[in-house]
């Protein structure tokens, strides 16, 4: 994940935020170690955005799958999700919203996006995914 990469998959998730009429956003990119290559965050969005978006990005990468797919399997078995939480010091978030982005089969990142609802925050990370010409996980 390169930064033109993290800075048109910000892009193009807020343009597509803005045409869903969606609350003000905040969108953190990471590289597949985890590491924030870029984010920005809308006027208006609360304090805490940027820390969320970084959170679902960050759970993505760090257990493989969309933070969609991680809410899900949380609520199957609650007592291990709580113990990866703690054991990251709280660095994910189980919430749709932090997508993996792939060049072809390999993942090289993840984008996290907070500020509306989390089906919302997910289909502006896809969004911003596409505008980059990059790929994203495929959640059957």
């Amino acid at each position: 994940m390169n930064y033109a990469e993290a800075r048109a998959i910000i892009a193009g998730a807020l343009e597509h935020g803005r045409s869903r009429d969606a609350q003000p956003l905040a969108v953190a990119v990471l590289d597949a170690g985890g590491h924030l290559v870029a984010s920005g965050r809308e006027d208006g969005a609360s304090p805490f955005r940027h820390d969320i978006a970084r959170a679902k990005a960050s759970g993505a990468i760090g257990m493989g799958m969309d933070s969609r797919v991680l809410a899900e399997r949380a609520k199957g078995n609650p007592g291990f999700f709580q113990s990866v939480a703690v054991t990251v010091s709280g660095a994910m978030a189980f919430s749709p919203g932090g997508v993996l982005v792939r060049s072809g089969a390999t993942i090289i990142g993840a984008v996290g996006i907070s500020g509306d609802t989390g089906d919302c925050d997910e289909a502006c990370a896809f969004a911003g995914i596409g505008a980059a010409g990059l790929d994203r996980e495929n959640v059957a």
